[in-house]
């Protein structure tokens, strides 16, 4: 099963909600954090709930009632959803690191096998 898009807003979250994995976070403070509008946080939040990634869970209303706010659902990593981010992160840093190498820098096709 292939994963979420890694673009570099997706990977932003992901480290921020790495930095505590088991963490809940609601979408403004990922916004804060990540220092990523909530038009970029809330799709990429929908893409990896959907794979599995992040779990959600809104917040019982005694506890907004009691601070006159609107209710807030929370986002957590999965267990899976973790280990998913740990491996697409460091792939993706991977990736990086060899589009920086010069021409004929990477490895050879011996290298591989």
């Amino acid at each position: 099963m292939s994963g979420p898009r890694m673009t570099m807003q997706t990977q932003a979250l992901l480290r921020m909600a790495l930095s505590e994995p088991s963490r809940e976070w609601y979408g403004l403070q990922m916004c804060e954090a990540t220092g990523l509008p909530s038009g970029t946080i809330y799709p990429i939040i929908a893409r990896l709930e959907r794979a599995g990634w992040l779990e959600s869970r809104w917040e019982r209303p005694e506890e907004h009632a009691a601070e006159g706010r609107p209710r807030r659902r929370y986002y957590r990593l999965t267990g899976q959803g973790a280990e998913r981010a740990r491996l697409a992160l460091a792939s993706a840093y991977r990736s990086r690191s060899t589009a920086r190498l010069p021409f004929g820098a990477g490895p050879t096709p011996g290298d591989l096998t």
